[in-house]
């Protein structure tokens, strides 16, 4: 069972999930960095370009924030291209001796989404409001459709510096998050019960053969299969 809720402290989702029954999932790319409690250990999900293949025993339990995209290097302290397609050791970020004390604190909370989201907040507390400005910008714009050079405008940034600050901020450059985003758009729409053919098009893909071989590179598998899942 899964679920999530937006946090009023600071801009995260805080979820929570029991596996009821084991097997392997499909976790997609969500432009997102995520402060996971594993039940025995802290770990860090770091902004992914493909889906991340994931094993589930059945009785595991989760508790974690999710940053919005751009907020995680503000959490974690390091730019989110060095986290990029990896699941590391909180330990490996903050220091083994610092995380011990966390994770004897989490391990003793009535509800250990809530002392995460109140870790994460405090940390969050003074971040930089001027790289929050810049990726709420980023994300707004792609959302929007814009394209590359605008977005650079829009930020009062060269081309070439809009990525190479996207990838601290994100991850990834801004071509790929546009991609990212537009495909978890694209996937609320279908789950939602639109056709194929219409999702594309308020999407933003250029046709339902666009939409098609984009799933499958990001998410590795067809849409009827991703669906179906």
């Amino acid at each position: 069972m899964y679920a999530e809720r937006r946090s009023r402290l600071a801009p995260l989702t805080v979820w929570t999930r029991t596996v009821e029954v084991a097997g392997s999932e499909r976790v997609l790319p969500d432009g997102c960095m995520d402060l996971i409690w594993s039940g025995e250990q802290l770990i860090v999900a770091g902004p992914d370009t493909l889906a991340h293949a994931v094993e589930n025993t059945s009785g595991a339990r989760y508790a974690a924030v999710r940053c919005v995209p751009g907020i995680g290097p503000a959490l974690f302290g390091l730019p989110a291209d060095t986290l990029r397609d990896r699941r590391v050791p909180l330990a490996d970020v903050w220091g083994e001796r610092a995380v011990r004390v966390l994770t004897e604190r989490i391990a003793g909370a009535a509800d250990p989404a809530a002392f995460l989201e109140r870790l994460a907040a405090e940390r969050l507390r003074d971040h930089d409001a001027d790289a929050a400005r810049f990726a709420d910008a980023v994300v707004g714009e792609l959302r929007a459709g814009a394209d590359i050079a605008a977005i650079a405008a829009e930020v009062n940034l060269s081309e070439r510096q809009l990525h190479r600050r996207s990838l601290t901020a994100f991850g990834y450059g801004p071509k790929t998050l546009g991609r990212v985003l537009r495909l978890n758009r694209a996937l609320d729409l279908a789950r939602g019960g639109l056709p194929a053919a219409r999702v594309a098009a308020d999407a933003g893909y250029a046709d339902q053969a666009h939409f098609a071989r984009d799933v499958k590179a990001l998410a590795g598998v067809p849409l009827r299969t991703l669906l179906s899942g």
